[in-house]
């Protein structure tokens, strides 16, 4: 289906019903363990937290933000088995204008694990990264 098209006076029309045009985007993860993975995203990949949600002094989930891109890190309550595999063949991708070699250095440098070292593709630079649950992190910057 079409998002638009234009009619014979050069306006554009919307196709109906109407697409999604999504203003922003927030993914969440379920995770072993709230603070490890607050840790991780906080101090490796340098997302900031944005909120911190508590129940009789446990952290339970948090909020976490990266530029326009936010991402909420739930707890597992492990109903389904703590072992189990997550984020297997799921990633989140993040463009930025940043260097991408010097964030995946410095992810390196706290511990992260590189699952692809930054990278020339025909749409720009790129590297992977896998957090602690084993959902991975795709930074890339536009092609120059």
């Amino acid at each position: 289906m079409s998002d638009s098209s234009s009619s014979s006076n050069g306006s554009t029309q919307r196709s109906q019903p109407e697409s999604l045009r999504a203003r922003d985007v927030m993914a969440s993860f379920t995770v072993k363990d709230v603070p490890t993975s607050l840790a991780w995203y906080r101090d490796v990949v340098g997302f900031t937290v944005d909120e911190r949600y508590e129940r009789d002094g446990r952290l339970l989930a948090a909020s976490l933000k990266a530029g326009a891109f936010r991402l909420l890190l739930s707890q597992d309550d492990g109903a389904k088995g703590f072992d189990r595999v997550k984020g297997e063949g799921f990633s989140v991708q993040l463009t930025t204008t940043q260097d991408v070699d010097a964030f995946a250095a410095r992810i390196k440098e706290q511990g992260g694990t590189l699952v692809l070292k930054p990278t020339d593709t025909p749409w720009g630079r790129v590297f992977r990264v896998k957090d602690p649950d084993g959902f991975q992190i795709v930074i890339s910057s536009p092609r120059a």
